[in-house]
């Protein structure tokens, strides 16, 4: 039988190869070109290619971190950055072939960083006042970088439908959300997929469909932006509609790029009636796929597969990790039978791009953008009076905290008609970054973007006392239990139950002890307001971000409490106006110490 220009060994060799340590960028080892440039044979039987594929990049252009104005570093080593990841690309092109790589992404772009803020909110793409905006440096990124598609996520909603529509039309590949749904119509929104082609010289081509799935939770987490707009029905549901639609256009491989985690779990909980990390559930209930890009929870699985309920067939999945951390390679085989192509082979693995530099042309395209986003987060706003630090925010109740609380309950109050201004009212708030700090002296927009990375807009919602305590005791299942007598450890103590920092909320206005001696459901004691214990029937107006209000983490209560206020400005934005205002950040306004973490009704710290 005829080999294809590439055998399994050399097309395995060739990912492993070029994801290793590479002394610069873009050298290739003299045999790997050469058996990229070897002909085809006239009528092949075989054919190798890839699909190479990232996630959760959230704007990392550079290898940079815009809060601290610096290199990104972390205790790994890693990088971030597509600059460095378009490096690894060009070098598997280069070993494989142009005509042997797809590359997809599984969402979360234009979100998660100060350039992504800029290009959204300060020089919008949208354009302001009848001027045309600029080109989003995610677009221009990636349109070098030549994506074939990308799926939608949760993130691109953030900054409304309007921006979302616009980043579209920039791009040169298609944004890909099956169950991305037209509110009234339940038509797809957006593309649900593509298929490509893989020319093969003296075969049949081999068309490779691309379905892309998005994250049901949109619905509740970008309530704001998308109600009655669009609606988002579940990953599984959707795709037992569209594989068997690409499978009758012919398609030979079936590739699905999930904005979905994998392990089955929701953060809402039964606020919907779709599971929010449903990739597993998509390879086991839907038969067809070949493999899936999974995206959303920002972990590395290299490789995992799930056997498919129905046929037997294992489905082949992987996940980079975030932010350019990673970049996941399928590598798939094929043979000819009967003027059809069947898989017969196909793996998976990351890649690390720390080792490589970073792309020139993409260095030289976004350097500009890049220096305006510094410019912009190094702006001084105010001075603070002494260091502010979230260290501890975790486990205890800090300053920089009660900043957070101080601005959403002077924002709401504002905001609050007649009646609901005479009712108590409190704030929560999470701990986003334990890194943050704000330093004393100069304030500048990165310090405070740094302890507010999310672009989470304000609301004033009303729970009852008893409401209020489910709220907290829901809340207090972040800390693993420690009985009466053993030695608290802060590096163990937090996020049991898989409850990350930002889901975490502690109060402000009321007073009260969280009991990590006992068990979940009984830990919230002595809580009051005003010196007085609050009544089961008491009325509050509670200061959220519209991420919890509407949902998001699951929280009891919040999601269909009345609503007294609500914001389209971001609280990140409202704290930097805060200090603008004042031109000191001084704790002495706002440094009040209403909750601590006790054993057995004693103060842990």
């Amino acid at each position: 039988m005829p080999l294809s220009p590439m055998n399994r060994r050399e097309f395995v060799k060739k990912s492993a190869v070029t994801g290793a340590a590479v002394a610069a960028a873009g050298t290739v080892g003299t045999g790997t070109a050469q058996a990229a440039e070897q002909k085809p044979d006239c009528h092949p039987r075989t054919w190798s290619f890839s699909i190479l594929g990232t996630t959760d990049l959230h704007s990392h252009v550079f290898d940079w971190d815009y809060y601290k104005d610096a290199a990104y570093t972390d205790k790994a080593g890693n990088s971030v950055g597509v600059a460095r990841v378009a490096t690894l690309i060009k070098q598997q092109r280069e070993a494989k072939g142009e005509d042997h790589v797809l590359l997809v992404d599984a969402g979360d772009i234009i979100q998660g960083t100060s350039l992504a803020y800029y290009f959204a909110r300060v020089d919008p793409i949208t354009g302001t006042d009848g001027k045309r905006g600029p080109r989003h440096p995610m677009a221009v990124a990636m349109n070098h970088m030549r994506y074939d598609a990308a799926a939608l996520g949760n993130h691109e909603f953030n900054y409304g439908i309007e921006v979302l529509r616009k980043f579209e039309s920039q791009c040169h590949f298609p944004l890909l959300g099956a169950n991305a749904l037209d509110a009234k119509t339940l038509r797809p929104a957006f593309h649900p997929y593509t298929v490509k082609r893989i020319r093969v010289p003296g075969a049949p081509d081999i068309k490779v469909g691309i379905l892309g799935l998005t994250n049901p939770g949109i619905a509740l987490w970008d309530k704001d932006n998308v109600s009655g707009k669009m609606v988002f029905p579940g990953l599984v549901e959707q795709a037992k509609k569209y594989v068997p639609r690409l499978r009758a256009l012919g398609c030979d491989v079936v590739f699905l790029t999930d904005h979905s985690g994998l392990d089955g779990s929701s953060s809402y909980g039964d606020a919907l009636p779709y599971v929010e990390n449903a990739s597993n559930l998509v390879a086991e209930q839907v038969p067809g796929i070949d493999a899936i890009l999974v995206g959303h929870t920002h972990v590395e699985v290299p490789s995992y597969t799930v056997k498919n309920a129905e046929t037997g067939e294992e489905v082949l999945l992987s996940e980079p990790y975030c932010w350019g951390f990673r970049l996941s390679v399928f590598d798939f085989e094929l043979e000819l039978h009967h003027g059809q192509w069947k898989v017969t082979s196909k793996t998976a693995q990351t890649l690390n791009p720390k080792d490589v530099e970073e792309d020139p042309e993409i260095k030289s395209l976004l350097e500009a953008d890049h220096e305006l986003v510094v410019k912009y987060v190094n702006t001084a706003v105010g001075t603070c009076t002494q260091d502010l630090s979230a260290a501890e925010s975790c486990w205890k109740d800090v300053p920089i905290m009660d900043f957070i609380h101080k601005v959403q309950m002077e924002s709401v109050k504002a905001g609050l008609s007649a009646s609901d201004a005479a009712l108590p009212l409190i704030s929560v708030a999470a701990p986003f970054s334990r890194t943050a700090d704000i330093p004393q002296g100069s304030v500048t927009i990165k310090d405070i973007a740094g302890l507010y990375i999310y672009d989470n807009t304000l609301y004033g919602k009303k729970l009852t006392g008893a409401q209020l305590k489910d709220y907290l005791e829901y809340g207090a299942k972040y800390y693993h239990q420690v009985p009466a007598g053993t030695k608290v450890d802060t590096a163990t103590l937090t996020n049991a139950n898989s409850f990350w920092d930002y889901m975490y909320d502690t109060a402000a206005g009321v007073d009260y002890e969280i009991d990590i001696a006992q068990p979940e459901g009984s830990r919230i004691k002595n809580l009051s307001y005003n010196g007085k214990a609050i009544a089961d029937d008491q009325v509050f107006v509670v200061a959220v971000n519209n991420y919890r209000a509407n949902g998001g983490s699951g929280y009891p209560h919040i999601a269909g409490a009345p609503i007294a206020y609500s914001s389209t400005n971001e609280i990140r934005q409202l704290m930097i106006d805060y200090v603008t205002a004042k031109k000191t950040l001084d704790p002495a306004d706002f440094a009040v110490t209403n909750w601590k973490l006790t054993q057995a009704g004693t103060p842990v710290f």
